[in-house]
């Protein structure tokens, strides 16, 4: 994995980077496990926008991916290594001894040829998945379950990877990358190994074409605006409206709490995530 810098014969190119993707092998994926989705650019179905600055982009085919992992005891062949527009770390497709082929989460490494496995008395190497309870401490691990047989929720983005730190009766200990450690059952699977495409977040989109070709339309600041559309707009010169910021219909925006406090998951943190802008723990 590597990153493409370009010489600055434009404005564009001269901040922007792009990936080599030099792990990939197929241009073209399997046409069995594709599904064309529809976009509704941030608009439910009353047609009312709910998700602002989002709308337009490339058109994506969805590739089916089994989070579940629950083909056990088949051995399988990893056929290719593609890119996927709907994520930011790479798949893989499987093909099983039976016959059926799948789509999974790339791990970090994984090549053309090499074997794979699902079940809990598997060889514990990069890209099996087994339950928590046959797993090594200590092995980086993703695509994490919160519910047995619910597929992998946990730790699915690019270069992540989740660490075992301890287990004690029915429940394993899992430090997951933002540094929330949490308790997740022992029935629960995981993929062993860190996810593919780990220099991710170094590419630099350089443009603004680029932002659009994502689907994400211009930010606009609510202070850029006028007192018709939003709380902080208006007044003389570069004013910041007078008041604590603030969404377009009136919501404080910073400080407040996002997380449901009555979120069933919430007794099963150990520890909460660090802070990144502060370098500490969030209490």
């Amino acid at each position: 994995m590597g990153i493409r810098i370009y010489k600055p014969t434009t404005p564009g190119r001269r901040n922007g980077s792009v990936n080599d993707y030099a792990e990939l092998t197929t241009a073209k994926p399997e046409k069995s496990l594709c599904r064309r989705i529809k976009k509704n650019g941030g608009r439910n179905h009353y047609g009312i926008t709910t998700t602002r600055f989002r709308g337009g982009g490339t058109r994506k085919i969805y590739r089916i991916i089994d989070f579940k992992r629950d083909k056990d005891g088949v051995p399988a062949k990893v056929a290719t290594v593609e890119y996927d527009p709907n994520r930011n770390c790479f798949i893989s497709l499987l093909d099983y001894a039976d016959g059926e082929k799948r789509y999974i989460l790339a791990p970090q490494g994984v090549r053309v040829g090499d074997r794979m496995e699902s079940g809990p008395f598997c060889e514990p190497k990069v890209g099996n998945a087994m339950p928590l309870a046959a797993i090594p401490s200590g092995l980086e691990i993703h695509n994490i379950e919160m519910t047995a047989g619910q597929g992998g929720k946990l730790v699915r983005g690019a270069g992540d990877a989740a660490r075992i730190v301890a287990k004690e009766g029915d429940w394993v200990s899992v430090v997951l990358p933002s540094g929330e450690m949490r308790m997740v059952r022992k029935e629960c699977r995981a993929t062993i190994g860190q996810l593919s495409n780990a220099d991710h977040q170094n590419i630099k989109l350089g443009r603004a074409g680029r932002k659009r070709h994502i689907g994400r339309r211009p930010h606009v600041r609510g202070k850029a605006m006028n007192p018709v559309a939003h709380p902080m707009g208006g007044g003389e010169g570069r004013a910041n409206g007078g008041r604590h910021p603030c969404s377009p219909t009136g919501v404080l925006s910073k400080g407040g709490k996002t997380r449901n406090p009555r979120k069933p998951s919430n007794k099963r943190i150990i520890r909460r995530r660090k802070n990144k802008r502060q370098g500490q723990l969030v209490l």
